[in-house]
């Protein structure tokens, strides 16, 4: 586990000095098009997270928001169609409880660092990979991973639980990863 905190603390930092936001939206865009019509879960980013938003609004299908139910619980997802959003846990936002719940096909999953092999470091909390299990288990569930090329690592180790990418978009690539 140890070796996870150093490797986040790496990838956070290098997450600080950004990368080309407009880049990284088109690659996104692109990426997305394969699923229209489907439902896409998104987030609001927070503490320097790539920004989904502008990709998002171009989906050619609905938008859903993840909520977090509590600790240790996989995320729920909310409609999401530019209403306002309501603070959630751990310095996150979300729709309010009166938006439809939405269960996605695909997933834009924030990360503090990503590695080519599909591995990634979240914040510690385990709410990706419980969704991402729950999710797979009902059918397929599509994981694209959004960060800065910065971020990259070498490589993560990877615990039984930790749940892989499918696909990585960063300002520079869209990764497919090898594993």
């Amino acid at each position: 586990m140890t070796d996870k905190v150093a490797l986040r603390a790496s990838a956070l930092a290098a997450r600080r000095l950004g990368g080309d936001q407009a880049a990284l939206t088109t690659r996104l865009i692109s990426a997305l098009v394969p699923f229209r019509g489907e439902i896409v879960a998104g987030y609001w980013p927070m503490r320097g997270e790539a920004d989904p938003r502008d990709a998002l609004a171009a989906h050619n299908g609905p938008i859903c928001l993840p909520v977090v139910t509590g600790k240790a619980q996989p995320l729920i997802f909310r409609a999401w169609d530019d209403d306002d959003l309501v603070s959630g846990a751990y310095g996150t936002a979300h729709p309010a409880d009166s938006a439809a719940i939405l269960i996605p096909s695909v997933l834009i999953v924030p990360l503090a660092g990503f590695d080519r092999q599909g591995n990634r470091l979240g914040y510690g909390g385990g709410f990706y990979d419980r969704t991402l299990q729950v999710l797979r288990d009902q059918g397929v569930a599509v994981a694209i991973g959004l960060a800065f090329a910065a971020q990259e690592l070498s490589a993560i180790p990877a615990e039984p639980y930790d749940q892989p990418l499918d696909i990585v978009v960063t300002d520079k690539e869209l990764i497919r990863p090898s594993r």
